[in-house]
């Protein structure tokens, strides 16, 4: 898969303190790219290295293929965690403001606003002051002010934070329809939750450095323990009694089904137990493996790059 954005082992150092030590990511044209880590792990350093807000020390980074350059902001849409909307401008006016910052004429602005302030709710907000609006609101001004010049390449800095979960969910459905009509999406946040729904690839810095990077599916296999969940319709006692040797039992329940929640001990496969569970006269009617989710992976992940 294309790559639209390359980091090269970017360094940045400030004065006793290093933000960034040969961070190397890259990013996949037409996905949504996760990008994590605890707070002041160097992620908005690098956040505002690709933004062209500040340099790296040493390092490259590219943008469709070609070093990074003043020109190329045109094709990138940021929204800092750090909302910035003029507090006395009005939502309208200011709007088309940051529109034409991006090379949009105030006609083409202002028809493309007129639509999104539609399918956001908040069309009536155009001639209020910015400091009348709610946090949410204003955040859905900085979003639409964000993608409305249509950029190839998106940097979202905790978008979901301050939204209520309807209008959350709002969003996580725009960022998706933005990926489905071809732009890349990097999002920064600490909502491990949204990084499952909606997040393709991830990687993971802390400390300066980054710990993790694949597709969500890949680290989700990597950090797997030998937990499954087992279904069968046969007696409740032959079953567990021939296979808690070598299962420790962490939920079993009785049911028309009865199930078992447990983890497989060291030096025992998956065929052993199936092949128990048969033995006993049952019949299996579900089993997988329990993956672990993004927040366990996450602190994980952290806690071993500690030690």
């Amino acid at each position: 898969m294309a790559s639209i954005l390359e980091t090269n082992e970017v360094c940045k150092h400030y004065s006793g303190h290093t933000a960034l030590d040969h961070v190397s990511l890259n990013v996949p044209q037409g996905t949504v790219f996760g990008l994590l880590g605890p707070n002041g792990a160097g992620k908005t350093t690098l956040i505002r290295i690709i933004n062209q807000i500040t340099a790296p020390d040493s390092g490259t980074v590219l943008f469709n293929g070609h070093t990074i350059g003043p020109d190329d902001i045109y094709q990138i849409g940021y929204m800092p965690e750090e909302r910035g909307l003029y507090k006395k401008m009005k939502v309208g006016e200011q709007a088309v403001y940051l529109a034409q910052l991006k090379g949009l004429s105030k006609a083409d602005a202002t028809q493309r606003l007129k639509v999104w302030f539609d399918k956001f709710e908040i069309g009536n907000w155009w001639n209020r002051k910015v400091e009348e609006l709610s946090k949410g609101m204003q955040q859905k001004v900085q979003f639409i002010t964000t993608v409305l010049h249509e950029p190839k390449l998106l940097i979202f800095d905790e978008p979901f934070s301050g939204f209520d979960p309807i209008n959350a969910n709002l969003l996580k459905e725009e960022i998706l329809n933005l990926k489905d009509n071809g732009a890349t999406v990097i999002f920064s946040t600490h909502n491990m939750a949204s990084v499952e729904e909606i997040c393709d690839h991830i990687a993971l810095i802390n400390k300066s450095r980054k710990v993790l990077d694949g597709t969500v599916g890949e680290i989700r296999q990597q950090f797997k323990l030998n937990i499954f969940e087992l279904g069968y319709i046969g007696d409740f006692k032959s079953v567990t009694n021939v296979i808690e040797q070598f299962v420790s039992i962490k939920e079993n329940a009785k049911g028309a089904v009865n199930h078992v929640t447990g983890e497989l001990k060291s030096g025992f496969d998956y065929n052993q137990l199936i092949q128990s569970v048969l033995s006993a006269g049952a019949q299996i009617t579900q089993f997988n493996d329990v993956l672990p989710n993004m927040n366990d992976i996450f602190i994980k992940a952290v806690n071993q790059n500690a030690n």
